[in-house]
């Protein structure tokens, strides 16, 4: 099972790299929203501060959300989900090694990013940790939320609004806490409660999301 895992992992990063404009929209999604925003507002630094946990958790919550649409779709067009469906290694956890290669590829590159753009929004220095730390738990989540997703409307074509429809108020959650753990440390507050239940709910998430997935998968494909 674990080289039927790291076999479907390395293949889904070998794809994606050879598709490198469209590995690169995501990111270049995050980058232009967070450095566009202080144009449309009046950019002291005060009012920056104020507004980055917002920005930064938003932008990163759509820039995912842009890229979930390759999670499953090409797999399905091309018949490999068929393939993957009737492996006799565990769909859920083959759905585990595609949502862990589309965090990799998408959430992983928007944490490493997330301190430059802190920067940018003013946010004090001893805040940046919680920034990433707070990225770190919050987009593995959006990846496995996602999945779930994807996998109901992959047989839809053109499905992005349904799909924003159904994952969009799951993601509310993770918005709030941990745009609200970046604001409380730039206030000198703990933030162990906001962290605490991230970590919860990455939690949770990974042990119903991919099974989620799986059923919503096969019940995709007998239709």
């Amino acid at each position: 099972m674990f080289n039927a895992f790291s076999h479907l992992l390395i293949r889904d990063l070998r794809l994606a790299l050879r598709a490198r404009h469209e590995l690169a929209n995501p990111l270049i999604f995050f980058v232009l929203v967070v450095s566009l925003f202080p144009l449309a507002v009046t950019p002291t630094p005060e009012l920056l501060q104020e507004m980055a946990p917002g920005v930064i958790w938003v932008s990163a919550l759509l820039a995912v959300l842009l890229s979930l649409d390759r999670l499953f779709k090409q797999d399905y067009d091309d018949g490999s989900l068929d393939q993957l469906m009737l492996s006799p290694n565990p769909l859920v956890l083959l759905v585990l090694a595609k949502v862990l290669a589309h965090w990799l590829l998408t959430g992983l590159p928007l944490v490493l990013i997330s301190p430059m753009l802190a920067v940018f929004m003013n946010v004090p220095a001893d805040t940046i940790p919680i920034i990433v730390l707070s990225l770190l738990l919050g987009t593995p989540v959006l990846s496995l939320i996602g999945a779930i997703g994807v996998s109901l409307t992959v047989a839809v074509n053109r499905g992005g609004v349904l799909l924003s429809l159904i994952v969009l108020p799951l993601y509310i959650p993770i918005l709030i806490f941990g745009a609200n753990a970046i604001d409380v440390a730039a206030d000198g507050l703990s933030v162990k409660g906001q962290m605490y239940f991230l970590a919860a709910v990455l939690a949770l998430s990974l042990s119903l999301a991919p099974v989620a997935t799986a059923v919503a998968l096969r019940i995709t494909a007998s239709r």
